[in-house]
């Protein structure tokens, strides 16, 4: 905005007593700067604010806050009452825009400092969000931002009809929306502007912005209140638009190769297709519990075995389990599945995808993450599980007998000094050598697989969905895309004998109850009963009707997992899975 120099406030001017004439209620003509911090905007007239002045404290208390956030809107609830008393309704029907902001600042990027154009061929209408004002004289400048970005409004006292100058300067606030309508010009400073014939209050703002300064800082309000955020902090919105072109580049590439999007249930018999502790809820016509799903992949089998040969989903799966920068209990995946291929031909598609998703966000294949520079150039490394635990911890697992226990003194032998005891602890109760193997790679190997890495044949214990592998007993055609210490996809040459899923599924259970027996309860010496592992109280059960589904015969097929938010995460540099979930899962605001 032109020439605008904002002054920050200090909390002891934004009292309420001071708020009708901080926030412009029957000033005099003068310089009005405004701003929403707690008490919005301050009238100025022939003052200097000392510099003391010019920031706020950062110890002003939630209650002070609160109580001027509640006086701001009594005032503006008087303004919505002296609107309607003119005849002027502050929520408006609609508003007949001919460009956008960009729009306009691509049309008129070479007008000349200092030119106005104000033929008819010229004329204009815009709507948005008042982000910043200022006003002196007979003369008042708002910065309004629509979607597209932001354009200055210029209003002259002679220009606007009747009493609307005065309205514009003691009724419109900080977060109104706004209409208007007027001519082009560029002003002596070069700020591409619509001179302003009309204009109409929209909706009018009753809770006042956070301040220019500092934004809305608070991380978990800015979650809480995602949508003051993305009015603060405009780059916010700008992760959500990215995120919606990955999603088209995503639907885009794979159906590009010929798969069908299909949908399936959400709310399903039997938990399935992973393992993890689902979301319970009780059906009253049915009379039954169902399960939020966990995976979409059992029913997307089923699709193949229905004859379908290229499908997909990109969905909304759900996990009763904990959160954290790269965990939310709800989450979006893609999953697909190709008859007559196996594994390799989902490595190839997984290269395809996240590349098309750089290139169409980023425009190229080096990109930045968190402060570690990220080559997605294709061929990406390729190396079995084996392999990287040796090349990390000097441990051959192919060496190693079938004795567990040995094997358990091999590993801590090697890497036991500096090992915490959490992580000791996840070595020594492995109930296989294939857990084994799987805990070391988790606890050493993962966080230093930093460029695009495909951990290939995974143990057989921990992949129940998985087909044996075809070359190596006791691993399966199974891998793992690991960026930046991450998991990002997870993909089978699928398992299709029917007798031999139906063993491992059974295994599966055989040992979660195991572990729920163990984990149920015990005493801790006062008699009274706790939980000891609540994320083992979850009961699994068989999905039978998937097993019979196999038993009419599913083709040999490959099948994936991608996860779609860790995706956006990497291609906009977003530390946290709650920075690219528009409204994440949160505890309950104190």
């Amino acid at each position: 905005m032109e020439g605008l120099k904002v002054w920050r406030l200090s909390s002891s001017i934004a009292r309420p007593s001071n708020l009708r004439q901080l926030f412009g209620l029957g000033t005099s003509s003068g310089l009005v700067r405004c701003l929403d911090n707690g008490a919005a905007a301050a009238n100025a007239t022939n003052t200097r604010f000392p510099s003391r002045n010019r920031r706020a404290s950062t110890s002003t208390s939630t209650s002070t806050n609160t109580s001027d956030r509640e006086a701001v809107r009594a005032i503006r609830l008087k303004k919505v009452e002296q609107l309607r008393s003119k005849g002027t309704e502050p929520y408006g029907y609609k508003w007949d825009r001919s460009h956008s902001a960009k729009e306009l600042q691509e049309i008129y990027k070479d007008l000349n400092n200092g030119e106005e154009l104000d033929s008819e061929s010229h004329h204009v209408s815009i709507a948005g969000r008042i982000v910043a004002r200022r006003a002196f004289g007979k003369l008042a400048f708002l910065t309004l931002r629509d979607d597209s970005g932001t354009i200055q409004l210029y209003c002259e006292k002679e220009r606007l009809l009747n009493d609307q100058f005065e309205q514009l300067k003691t009724l419109v606030d900080i977060g109104d929306i706004l209409g208007a309508s007027g001519s082009i010009k560029r002003t002596e400073k070069g700020e591409l502007s619509v001179k302003v014939d009309s204009f109409s209050i929209l909706t009018k703002s009753l809770l006042p912005l956070p301040d220019k300064f500092h934004g809305l800082t608070d991380i978990d309000k800015r979650y809480r209140q995602r949508y003051v955020d993305m009015i603060a902090n405009p780059e916010v919105a700008d992760i959500f638009r990215k995120r919606a072109k990955i999603m088209r580049e995503i639907r885009k590439t794979v159906e590009s190769r010929g798969f069908v999007e299909v949908e399936t249930p959400v709310l399903q018999g039997a938990a399935g297709g992973a393992e993890a502790r689902p979301f319970v809820t009780y059906h009253n016509s049915l009379g039954r519990d169902l399960y939020l799903r966990i995976a979409t992949e059992l029913h997307l089998k089923r699709m193949l075995v229905g004859g379908f040969e290229k499908v997909y989903e990109i969905g909304r799966i759900f996990r009763n389990e904990g959160i954290s920068t790269r965990h939310n209990p709800e989450f979006t995946t893609i999953e697909m599945y190709e008859a007559y291929s196996d594994y390799q031909s989902m490595m190839d598609m997984a290269e395809e995808i996240v590349t098309q998703c750089a290139l169409e966000v980023n425009g190229k294949l080096t990109i930045d993450y968190q402060g570690t520079e990220i080559q997605l150039q294709r061929p990406w490394r390729r190396e079995t599980m084996h392999n990287l635990v040796k090349e990390v911890t000097g441990v051959d697992f192919t060496e190693l007998e079938d004795d567990l226990k040995v094997a358990k003194d091999v590993v801590l032998k090697a890497v036991g000094l500096g090992l915490d005891s959490k992580d000791k602890s996840s070595i020594e109760a492995c109930p296989s050598l294939g857990h084994l193997l799987n805990e070391v790679f988790e606890i050493f190997v993962e966080p230093k697989l930093l460029q695009p890495t495909f951990v290939l044949d995974y143990p057989i214990e921990i992949s129940p969905l998985a087909k044996p592998h075809r070359r190596h007993a006791g691993l399966t055609e199974r891998f793992e895309l690991f960026i930046c210490g991450r998991e990002l996809a997870n993909a089978f040459s699928e398992l299709t004998d029917p007798l031999d899923q139906r063993a491992r599924l059974e295994e599966q259970v055989r040992q979660h109850n195991k572990k729920r027996a163990e984990a149920v309860s015990v005493t801790d010496g006062t008699g009274e009963k706790k939980n000891i592992d609540e994320d083992s109280m979850y009961e699994v059960t068989l999905d039978d009707d998937f097993l019979t589904a196999l038993e009419y015969g599913m083709p040999p097929a490959s099948g994936m997992g991608l996860g779609i938010d860790r995706l956006v995460m990497l291609l906009t540099d977003s530390a946290s899975i709650r920075d690219v979930i528009a409204f994440p899962v949160l505890k309950i605001s104190q």
